[in-house]
């Protein structure tokens, strides 16, 4: 196959097959602000005849990425199918870097992205706006998952007997004098982060830094990942983080989860 610099000496040539290129054309016609349309309008949108319209409407209502409302027509669910190849073949970052960098501009913290890996959180993305940790932190970055709230929610999405299994040989460390070391004390949290939907850690792994975080599920509903915003610690950020932060990072996990590809699963696992 040979790329060609100008595409309109390729469109003049014979590999060029016209028909999908007006069928793209007509599916592509559709959007927010024109939902639904007659044939003549989806012929001034994409500037074919009618009769031209009219056959590759019929052929796409036929193969399913079209149907009929009253005399207009939309595309049906059908044509999501045709994305599902390319975000199958994307990885995690490639889906939620951009998502993240938006979130980062929106709240002006920094965003980062982490799955569990034994005792530890590793670092999958990570969208950096100012330094708020001694810690250099990057991808493949390792924490402790037990005083961090994205170690909280990757471990809130494990089975009570899994995480049974991981207090069992968990041997928490002080960090500092906010570190929950008592096992009874922190299962108690991770069943409230549970319940609440995010968790909330302020001092637990460095002094002057708090963090929270939300799940990222897979189409199954399984956590895969945690996804959270770091800050300065002060006064007001226990309200912040809840009032602001929360409902933020939820809706960007929300849009993360969407392009997820089926069955998909994180790359490191929660067992040793």
């Amino acid at each position: 196959m040979t790329v060609l610099d100008d595409p309109g000496e390729f469109e003049r040539g014979p590999d060029f097959v016209q028909s999908l290129a007006r069928g793209l054309a007509v599916l592509r016609a559709f959007d927010g602000d024109h939902a639904a349309m007659s044939l003549a309008a989806i012929a001034t949108r994409t500037g074919l005849s009618r009769a031209a319209v009219r056959r590759l409407v019929l052929t796409l209502r036929h193969l399913g990425y079209m149907r009929a409302a009253g005399r207009d027509f939309t595309v049906s669910p059908r044509v999501l199918e045709l994305g599902f190849g390319y975000l199958g073949s994307l990885n995690l970052t490639d889906l939620a870097q951009p998502l993240m960098e938006d979130l980062s501009r929106r709240v002006d913290e920094s965003c980062s992205m982490a799955v569990l890996d034994g005792r530890s959180i590793v670092y999958v993305a990570r969208v950096p706006v100012r330094k708020v940790m001694t810690v250099s932190l990057g991808v493949g970055a390792r924490l402790p998952a037990y005083c961090t709230s994205m170690g909280r929610v990757l471990l809130a999405g494990l089975t009570d007997a899994e995480l049974d299994a991981w207090l069992e040989a968990c041997a928490p460390v002080r960090q500092t004098e906010h570190t929950i070391l008592d096992r009874r004390e922190l299962r108690r949290e991770i069943e409230a982060v549970r319940a609440r939907g995010h968790a909330y850690v302020e001092q637990e792994l460095e002094i002057g830094l708090c963090s929270i975080a939300v799940p990222v599920r897979n189409r199954e509903g399984r956590v895969a990942a945690a996804l959270n915003i770091g800050m300065r610690f002060d006064t007001d950020a226990r309200r912040r983080a809840v009032e602001v932060l929360a409902p933020a990072l939820r809706e960007t996990a929300d849009l993360i989860e969407r392009c997820t590809p089926p069955h998909w699963l994180p790359a490191v696992s929660g067992a040793e």
